[in-house]
């Protein structure tokens, strides 16, 4: 609980500090890598936020090997409000009347499906079969990737918009990410390192790792310079969240609830969630033009 409250704080302050970081940048763009690397490795303020990320990742981690996958999400979305608050204090960002009741109503959602566990019958197993990681991890990096390159082929002719998509793109890698970071850790060990390491090399977990984390480095960054960080990163972690809690309780061999009510709820919540991201604004309002000064005549 304790290194999950962690991650949370390093989670929602490296985004705080990489958001203001690419404020001060020149635009960055998913066509030009090595030139969005260049400008982002060299801003201090950045690398504060990824380190403190990479933190998060490490206590991330250690919660995979003491809880259970959905209960993990669970805490893990409570960083949220955190994550919005930050984001109003320290960055001057403002959310409408209508995305504060979506994210109230997301977090309603995956509280459903905290509610819907049960200590000691939802115990996740510690291997899945790598054919069935492979066929839930690909598809949804595909459709992540797809995602992404049309929102950005239509975001030239369309109002400015909310980062809804990008964030909903960008959840479904790190969505593979978490995935793939249980895996890791259900391949660590004290005992028998060596052993432990080639098992982890066979895997398909370290190379699903670098995957996401090479693409989702970039395509995060330029989502997160245009788009405001008190919404792009709550539907990202949303759709982690539900991508993680959903097929990792397929992929690692989780039975569903047997308890009626328990079974309503982990529906209900996960409807309910993607119902919310559904319905979210995708645009922002477009500026309105200052208005003309009238011309004053003599009395």
């Amino acid at each position: 609980m304790a290194a999950a409250l962690l991650a949370n704080v390093l989670y929602s302050g490296g985004f705080v500090l990489e958001k203001r970081a690419l404020a001060g940048l020149p635009e960055v763009t998913v066509r030009q890598p090595v030139r969005l690397l260049r400008l982002v490795l060299g801003s201090p303020l950045w690398i504060g936020g990824s380190l403190a990320l990479a933190s998060g990742f490490g206590a991330q981690l250690a919660v995979y090997r003491t809880l259970p996958i959905a209960a993990a999400q669970g805490i893990f979305v409570s960083g949220l409000v955190l994550l919005v608050l930050l984001s109003t204090r320290l960055l001057g960002e403002e959310t409408s009347g209508r995305e504060r009741y979506a994210l109230g109503a997301i977090l309603v959602a995956l509280l459903m499906v905290v509610l819907s566990l049960k200590e000691g019958s939802d115990q996740v197993s510690r291997n899945a079969p790598y054919p069935l990681v492979l066929l839930v991890c690909l598809p949804s990096l595909a459709a992540g990737v797809w995602l992404y390159r049309h929102t950005e082929r239509r975001a030239a002719h369309r109002l400015p918009t909310t980062g809804v998509e990008y964030g909903v793109a960008v959840g479904l890698l790190y969505g593979v990410s978490s995935l793939a970071i249980k895996g890791v850790s259900s391949c660590l060990t004290t005992h028998d390192v060596g052993g432990a390491i080639v098992g982890l090399l066979r895997s398909p977990y370290p190379y699903l790792l670098l995957f996401t984390g090479a693409f989702g480095l970039v395509m995060s960054q330029a989502a997160l310079q245009r788009c405001r960080a008190s919404l792009i990163v709550p539907v990202c972690t949303t759709v982690t969240s539900l991508f993680t809690a959903v097929l990792g309780t397929l992929a690692f061999g989780e039975a569903l609830p047997h308890d009626p009510l328990r079974l309503a709820l982990r529906i209900a919540g996960t409807l309910l969630a993607v119902t919310v991201l559904l319905a979210m604004p995708k645009h922002d309002d477009a500026p309105q033009p200052p208005a003309e000064a009238k011309e004053l005549t003599p009395p």
